[in-house]
């Protein structure tokens, strides 16, 4: 399958891989954006200052710190698609008010990426991650507060326990259906 046949055969569109802390997210979405020849946004990258002061503090955030981020990645998106015809971010986007809003901020098709794992993985993964500010101990709190794809939202449920290529194979066959199902 070549990456420039499925770019043009998916574009416009912005595609979030989405998860709790430690989920594989931006491996997929680095990888994903390497066989799709695009842009890959880190949506870590566009938090605040302070929101970043205080993960690291282990406190969680609240909606009030989201709604800023949310738009200033979406606004990132948008722009990216407007130039490219496709992005791909990894974003949290835990409840689906925050990939409503992602949604609206990015004015353009959109697909979601759920990579789920077990709460045990996932505390090895993040034990793995030296330097990152986001602390093991904020885990449980993103675990209760993600809201997993409803039937009627355009995303993908995928095991994160599996090779990061296959998963990158399993989104690379979902797309084109999923924006064949959506025009």
């Amino acid at each position: 399958m070549s990456s420039a046949v499925e770019k043009d055969r998916i574009a416009p569109l912005a595609i979030v891989v989405m998860g709790v802390s430690g989920s594989g997210k931006s491996t997929l979405g680095a990888l994903l954006a390497a066989q799709l020849h695009t842009m890959f946004l880190e949506g870590d990258s566009f938090h605040s200052e302070a929101s970043v002061a205080k993960m690291r503090s282990g406190i969680p955030l609240t909606d009030d710190d989201r709604w800023p981020w949310l738009d200033r990645l979406g606004g990132a998106m948008a722009a990216a698609v407007v130039r490219d015809g496709l992005v791909i971010a990894a974003c949290s986007a835990l409840r689906r008010s925050y990939r409503d809003r992602l949604a609206i901020a990015t004015a353009t098709p959109i697909a979601f990426v759920l990579l789920d794992a077990a709460p045990p993985e996932l505390a090895r993964r993040l034990g793995n991650r030296p330097g990152h500010y986001m602390p093991a101990s904020l885990l449980d709190s993103q675990l209760r507060t993600l809201e997993r794809p409803s039937r009627d939202e355009p995303a993908i449920i995928l095991d994160s326990s599996e090779a990061p290529d296959l998963l990158c194979e399993k989104v690379l066959e979902w797309l084109p259906r999923r924006m064949m199902e959506s025009r």
